[in-house]
């Protein structure tokens, strides 16, 4: 039996009666769950020949009154089309960057019975001193942000990358086991931020320019792979550094 035909096996045991016939002339759940196969196999990015890195966070927009109905089945829903989705994945040789999550949205210009998916890839972010309380993050002059995570930064700096012994462990594929440095200097007036290629396998783009090494200021974007981190302190410009 394939895999679409066990959801919708599933969910016949999740709707009956009345609602199951007003629920067959709106959007259909096995009908989300093809889109959202489709979504990742538009979506997926070569890593090597046996695998693709694909989105891991899905947002499925629908009017209000399906989302009603979708929603009126409970969390059952959400995790069955997660499993549908990990499924085919596993089937495609796809590689999540994080864990995989299905939101159901309401979105004011859709009418009943139309739907659209929004992904991204958002990767998994684990500090190696657990999460940074809201007291050290407000007290602290530079702050780091990715993917929902704030880590202050303090001398003498971080280590950025996937492997265990990194100090801010990124799940993407696209990152290296030690991707990138983050010095951090105290000079008086203010710490002193800098970040450093660690001879990484796809390098790093720092506000939009490929780099081996730059001086960073507020709002400086880092991007390795295809997690995005972003700098929080006060100062004007982020650029290469000369002669380093």
């Amino acid at each position: 039996m394939g895999g679409l035909q066990r959801f919708e096996n599933k969910l016949e045991q999740m709707i009956s009666g009345v609602f199951a016939r007003t629920f067959r002339s709106a959007v259909q759940p096995v009908e989300i769950s093809s889109a959202l196969n489709r979504e990742i196999d538009n979506s997926a990015q070569i890593l090597s020949r046996d695998r693709r890195l694909v989105p891991n966070t899905f947002h499925v927009e629908l009017s209000g009154m399906d989302h009603e109905r979708l929603v009126g089945l409970g969390p059952q829903l959400p995790q069955e089309l997660v499993d549908m989705l990990r499924e085919h994945a596993a089937n495609q040789s796809y590689v999540f960057t994080g864990p995989v999550s299905i939101s159901l949205d309401v979105a004011d210009d859709l009418t009943t019975g139309r739907f659209r998916v929004r992904s991204q890839s958002v990767a998994k972010v684990t500090p190696s001193g657990g999460d940074a309380t809201e007291t050290q993050v407000r007290r602290a002059s530079a702050v780091l942000l990715v993917n929902g995570e704030q880590l202050p930064l303090l001398p003498p700096g971080i280590v950025v990358g996937r492997g265990n012994d990194a100090d801010l462990r990124v799940n993407d594929p696209g990152v290296s086991r030690k991707h990138i440095e983050i010095r951090v200097t105290d000079e008086g007036s203010g710490p002193r931020v800098s970040v450093h290629d660690l001879g990484s396998t796809n390098g790093m783009i720092v506000n939009g320019k490929r780099v081996e090494q730059a001086q960073l200021a507020d709002g400086a974007t880092i991007r390795i792979g295809n997690t995005t981190l972003t700098l929080r302190q006060s100062g004007g410009h982020a650029g290469p550094i000369q002669g380093g």
